[in-house]
């Protein structure tokens, strides 16, 4: 009964296996062509990464800073003319979203200058393009989305918020985890200072108890108590 050996129950399994088959590729889309990225960016430096791109194309730059310092950067984006198109100092975390409009390539930086100790770790998100559409002509589609369909563009959606919160609770994972271990070697530095000073008061302590009862004869070669 489970089986595909019947011409009925063949047909049954092909037919399942095409719907599995559009169900793959429908899911399998790709969102807009993008780049993710964690980079070290030490103290008095400067990081540029540069991004071809067309006129009239839509682009988005995430960023945060996970570790080190204040948890804060310098961001500037310059269009193919060195215009700068966005510019933020000290910032945490931002969202520059943009409509390119000359062709040529942009120039994305980030700025550790105002540093002269702590290098930072940045994540930054840099997303081109549209989303192109699960389905080939859901642009130009003039009827209504079938049952499976609708299905598929949801769980499609589904998983995009999916991807964003993971990303999102990765990075403040790692920001948590970081500011944990610096916190950590401050207790234990601060627990070894501690030790020490109790380690000094307390032979101070002693020494001084007993120069209260020793008492120096005169004339004599030794003490007494």
């Amino acid at each position: 009964a489970g089986r595909c050996g019947a011409l009925r129950g063949r047909e049954r399994c092909a037919a399942g296996r095409m719907r599995g088959w559009a169900l793959a590729l429908l899911l399998g889309a790709l969102r807009a062509g993008g780049t993710e990225l964690t980079f070290e960016l030490p103290d008095s430096d400067k990081h540029c990464f540069h991004q071809d791109m067309e006129r009239g194309l839509k682009f988005t730059l995430d960023y945060q800073v996970i570790t080190g310092g204040h948890y804060d950067v310098d961001c500037y984006v310059e269009d193919p003319n060195g215009r700068t198109i966005y510019r933020e100092t000290k910032k945490q975390y931002d969202s520059f979203p943009h409509h390119t409009e000359v062709k040529g390539i942009y120039t994305f930086c980030f700025s550790n200058e105002f540093s002269t100790f702590s290098h930072k770790t940045v994540y930054f998100n840099l997303q081109v393009g549209d989303e192109p559409p699960i389905l080939p002509d859901m642009s130009s589609r003039v009827t209504a989305l079938t049952q499976m369909e609708s299905a598929c563009v949801t769980i499609h959606e589904a998983l995009n918020a999916v991807i964003d919160s993971q990303t999102h609770y990765r990075l403040r994972e790692a920001q948590d985890r970081s500011r944990a271990e610096d916190l950590n070697g401050r207790v234990s530095y601060w627990s070894v200072g501690e030790t020490i000073i109790l380690f000094v008061v307390s032979i101070g302590q002693v020494m001084l108890l007993k120069s209260f009862f020793t008492e120096k004869r005169p004339g004599g070669g030794g003490a007494g108590t």
